[in-house]
Protein backbone atom coordinates (compact mmCIF):
# COMPACT_ATOMS: atom_id res chain seq x y z
CA UNK A 1 0.00 0.00 0.00
CA UNK A 2 1.16 3.53 -0.81
CA UNK A 3 1.16 6.50 1.56
CA UNK A 4 -1.40 8.24 -0.65
CA UNK A 5 -3.99 5.74 0.57
CA UNK A 6 -3.37 6.44 4.26
CA UNK A 7 -2.30 10.07 4.51
CA UNK A 8 -4.46 12.81 5.95
CA UNK A 9 -4.96 15.45 3.26
CA UNK A 10 -6.46 18.03 5.64
CA UNK A 11 -3.36 19.41 7.33
CA UNK A 12 -3.21 22.35 9.71
CA UNK A 13 -0.11 24.40 8.89
CA UNK A 14 1.53 27.58 10.13
CA UNK A 15 3.66 30.20 8.40
CA UNK A 16 7.20 30.86 9.64
CA UNK A 17 6.47 34.42 10.74
CA UNK A 18 3.59 33.47 13.05
CA UNK A 19 4.24 33.31 16.80
CA UNK A 20 5.11 30.30 18.92
CA UNK A 21 2.04 31.20 20.99
CA UNK A 22 -0.21 30.77 17.93
CA UNK A 23 1.51 27.48 17.15
CA UNK A 24 0.78 26.28 20.69
CA UNK A 25 -2.88 27.28 20.38
CA UNK A 26 -3.22 25.47 17.05
CA UNK A 27 -1.57 22.34 18.44
CA UNK A 28 -3.95 22.40 21.39
CA UNK A 29 -7.10 23.28 19.44
CA UNK A 30 -6.57 20.53 16.87
CA UNK A 31 -5.05 17.99 19.28
CA UNK A 32 -1.82 17.75 17.28
CA UNK A 33 1.78 17.05 18.17
CA UNK A 34 3.36 18.78 15.19
CA UNK A 35 2.62 21.56 12.71
CA UNK A 36 4.21 21.75 9.28
CA UNK A 37 5.64 25.20 8.61
CA UNK A 38 4.90 26.27 5.04
CA UNK A 39 5.31 29.35 2.90
CA UNK A 40 2.35 30.91 1.07
CA UNK A 41 2.74 28.53 -1.86
CA UNK A 42 2.55 25.45 0.37
CA UNK A 43 6.26 24.63 0.22
CA UNK A 44 7.37 22.82 3.36
CA UNK A 45 10.00 24.84 5.25
CA UNK A 46 10.12 22.95 8.54
CA UNK A 47 8.07 21.51 11.34
CA UNK A 48 7.31 22.77 14.84
CA UNK A 49 6.30 20.51 17.72
CA UNK A 50 4.98 21.08 21.19
CA UNK A 51 8.41 20.00 22.41
CA UNK A 52 10.10 22.67 20.25
CA UNK A 53 7.91 25.34 21.84
CA UNK A 54 8.69 24.18 25.35
CA UNK A 55 12.42 23.59 24.97
CA UNK A 56 13.45 26.23 22.43
CA UNK A 57 11.15 29.01 23.61
CA UNK A 58 9.58 28.69 27.06
CA UNK A 59 12.48 26.91 28.80
CA UNK A 60 14.88 29.36 27.16
CA UNK A 61 13.03 32.20 28.90
CA UNK A 62 11.59 33.69 25.72
CA UNK A 63 8.10 35.11 25.25
CA UNK A 64 6.08 32.80 22.96
CA UNK A 65 4.01 35.78 21.78
CA UNK A 66 7.13 37.45 20.40
CA UNK A 67 9.10 34.45 19.12
CA UNK A 68 8.37 33.56 15.47
CA UNK A 69 7.97 29.92 14.59
CA UNK A 70 10.95 30.15 12.21
CA UNK A 71 13.23 30.68 15.24
CA UNK A 72 12.21 27.44 16.94
CA UNK A 73 11.14 25.09 14.14
CA UNK A 74 13.13 22.08 13.02
CA UNK A 75 14.35 22.62 9.48
CA UNK A 76 14.66 19.91 6.84
CA UNK A 77 12.14 17.52 8.41
CA UNK A 78 12.08 13.88 7.41
CA UNK A 79 9.40 13.50 4.74
CA UNK A 80 7.81 10.87 2.56
CA UNK A 81 6.22 11.08 -0.88
CA UNK A 82 2.65 9.96 -1.56
CA UNK A 83 3.93 7.16 -3.81
CA UNK A 84 6.29 5.64 -1.25
CA UNK A 85 5.29 2.46 0.51
CA UNK A 86 3.91 2.27 4.01
CA UNK A 87 6.89 0.07 4.87
CA UNK A 88 9.31 2.85 3.86
CA UNK A 89 7.37 5.38 5.97
CA UNK A 90 7.46 3.04 8.95
CA UNK A 91 11.22 2.58 8.56
CA UNK A 92 11.76 6.35 8.38
CA UNK A 93 9.66 6.88 11.51
CA UNK A 94 11.53 4.19 13.42
CA UNK A 95 14.98 5.30 12.26
CA UNK A 96 14.33 8.97 13.06
CA UNK A 97 12.33 8.29 16.25
CA UNK A 98 9.30 10.26 15.04
CA UNK A 99 5.58 9.54 14.94
CA UNK A 100 4.51 11.83 12.10
CA UNK A 101 5.76 12.42 8.57
CA UNK A 102 4.87 15.29 6.27
CA UNK A 103 3.92 13.99 2.82
CA UNK A 104 5.57 16.11 0.15
CA UNK A 105 5.18 16.09 -3.62
CA UNK A 106 7.42 18.35 -5.73
CA UNK A 107 8.37 20.30 -2.58
CA UNK A 108 4.75 21.03 -1.67
CA UNK A 109 3.02 19.63 1.41
CA UNK A 110 0.12 17.41 0.33
CA UNK A 111 -0.62 15.56 3.57
CA UNK A 112 0.58 14.03 6.81
CA UNK A 113 0.87 10.43 7.85
CA UNK A 114 1.16 9.34 11.47
CA UNK A 115 1.93 6.17 13.31
CA UNK A 116 -1.77 6.10 14.17
CA UNK A 117 -2.61 6.10 10.46
CA UNK A 118 -0.38 3.06 10.02
CA UNK A 119 -1.99 1.36 13.00
CA UNK A 120 -5.52 1.95 11.66
CA UNK A 121 -4.65 0.07 8.50
CA UNK A 122 -5.29 -3.59 9.27
CA UNK A 123 -2.73 -4.68 6.72
CA UNK A 124 0.00 -2.76 8.54
CA UNK A 125 -0.88 -3.47 12.21
CA UNK A 126 2.32 -5.44 12.78
CA UNK A 127 4.42 -2.85 10.92
CA UNK A 128 2.98 -0.07 13.09
CA UNK A 129 3.52 -2.09 16.26
CA UNK A 130 7.14 -2.76 15.31
CA UNK A 131 7.69 0.92 14.44
CA UNK A 132 6.27 2.03 17.80
CA UNK A 133 8.47 -0.51 19.54
CA UNK A 134 11.53 0.79 17.68
CA UNK A 135 10.65 4.40 18.53
CA UNK A 136 10.21 3.57 22.22
CA UNK A 137 13.48 1.62 22.27
CA UNK A 138 15.28 4.60 20.76
CA UNK A 139 13.80 6.94 23.35
CA UNK A 140 14.91 4.64 26.16
CA UNK A 141 18.44 4.52 24.72
CA UNK A 142 18.64 8.32 24.51
CA UNK A 143 17.53 8.69 28.14
CA UNK A 144 19.62 5.74 29.23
Amino acid sequence: MRIRGLMNKSVVTISPDESAALAARLLSRHDLGALPVCDRSGRLLGIVTDRDIVLRCVAAGQDPVRVPVQDIMSIAPITVSPEQSVTEAAHRMAHSQIRRLPVVEDGTLVGMVSLGDLARSRTWEMEAAQTLSDICAGIRQKRG
